[in-house]
């Protein structure tokens, strides 16, 4: 193996070592409604049962199954339940109660008749067609009952679970607090989107993309703006990562640019782990630590930025909320790829289905990492690993899912 292949981790070991590097936050309570989209740190058990009685799922009349097996037959109606307001009585042989939607059982009752099979006169209840007991009637702890647990630590809350949570009657959570992302760009070239742009300069994309990625993540994202091109505005930037929960880079256009990057945080102490991975896109990728902050450094070409980030921020934030990092998932090639050589490929494609509904996989046929809007036009990164050989249209494959709207990369 050549020196320059036992300089790179593979993909695996970087990983490893990364989500092994990094904590989970603290945990933190807020009220239920601002729990949306937070990550739960406990689990969350019911403080009632639910619904607390037998209650009636229609309108109709409650009644005893064994009078209305030899219908028509009428009943006379001694009470009526509604909802917040049930009927105190009990019901015998003979009697029923009117009853409405959600409205307790009354003792006695068993069934309920729906109105459109009865007839009223008065406080006589003709009952036209019968019904086996227990018929639309919904029982105590149909739902869930005191005690259950109903939503997992490290599940991300939905608005659905926010609904559950309340029929808990549970009106605080307890979830992970947002990680702390500091980041940076650096280089003389790179000024944000708007400023006025010199004949050498180019657009800080990264800076827009991996701020918004952070806030998708769960995190907390804090631009520390553009480093320049001198160890004295780095340090500067890299002072600004005190106390966050991890300090990421993005490097310039060349391997050069991240040697200096690497430098200046070694000079400030930083414990580097590794700085160079077998993957295309993304190879200068460095990982280490900063005093207690982990540092992330990713390459400065937006598409390789892109494709670490899904892979190693992702990663890495999913560990400090305690959650699961959902990974990858399968789907048809949808075009011919020739053999690979030793480094793991991420290439960048489209979902559709087939005719039998499978997912289907297939590759821009090019996939220059300078090409952002074949990233932004992505539903998938698919995954060939190191020496695959050559492979045909229709044959599996593994992918990464970027997701769509508000959870997307």
């Amino acid at each position: 193996m050549s020196e320059f292949k036992k300089q790179m981790l593979s993909v695996a070991e970087a990983l490893a070592k990364v989500t092994s590097g990094v904590q989970r936050v603290a945990a933190e309570q807020v009220a239920l409604p601002a729990a949306l989209g937070r990550v739960l740190a406990e689990d969350v058990a019911a403080r009632l049962t639910h619904p607390p009685a037998a209650v009636s799922a229609m309108d109709g009349y409650a009644v005893r199954a064994e009078d209305v097996v030899d219908v028509p037959v009428s009943l006379t109606q001694i009470g009526e339940s509604s909802a917040g307001s049930g009927f105190g009585g009990s019901v015998g042989p003979g009697e029923t109660a009117r009853i409405f939607t959600g409205a307790p059982l009354p003792v006695g009752a068993d069934t309920i008749i729906i109105q459109e099979n009865t007839d009223a006169d008065g406080r006589n209840i003709t009952i036209k067609e019968g019904a086996k007991q227990g018929t639309f009637v919904r029982p105590a702890g149909l739902d869930f009952s005191e005690g259950d647990v109903l939503l997992k630590e490290g599940r991300v809350l939905t608005a659905r679970d926010l609904g559950l949570a309340a029929a808990m009657n549970v009106p605080w959570l307890s979830v992970r607090r947002r990680p702390r992302i500091a980041f940076t760009a650096t280089g003389d070239e790179v000024v944000m989107p708007g400023d006025p742009l010199g004949p050498d300069q180019i657009i800080s994309s990264n800076s827009v993309a991996l701020g918004a990625y952070i806030s998708t993540l769960g995190g907390v994202p804090l631009n520390l703006g553009i480093a320049r091109d001198s160890e004295d505005s780095l340090r500067q930037m890299f002072e600004g990562a005190r106390g966050q929960d991890m300090l990421v880079t993005m490097g310039g256009a060349s391997v050069g640019d991240y040697d200096f990057v690497r430098k200046v945080l070694g000079d400030q102490g930083m414990d580097l782990d590794f700085y160079k991975v077998a993957m295309r896109p993304g190879k200068p990728l460095i990982f280490g630590r900063l005093g207690d902050v982990p540092v992330l450094g990713l390459p400065g070409n937006p598409v390789s930025a892109g494709v670490t980030s899904a892979i190693f921020l992702k990663a890495a934030m999913a560990v400090m909320l305690g959650m699961e990092d959902q990974g990858s998932a399968t789907a048809l090639l949808g075009r011919d790829l020739e053999a690979n050589d030793f480094r793991q490929d991420y290439l960048r494609a489209t979902l559709s289905t087939d005719p039998d509904g499978n997912l289907v996989a297939t590759p821009f046929e090019r996939q220059d990492s300078s090409m952002m809007a074949r990233l932004a036009n992505a539903d998938c990164l698919l995954i060939r690993p190191p020496d695959a050989p050559a492979i045909s249209a229709g044959e599996r494959v593994e992918i990464i899912p970027l997701g769509s709207g508000m959870v997307a990369f």
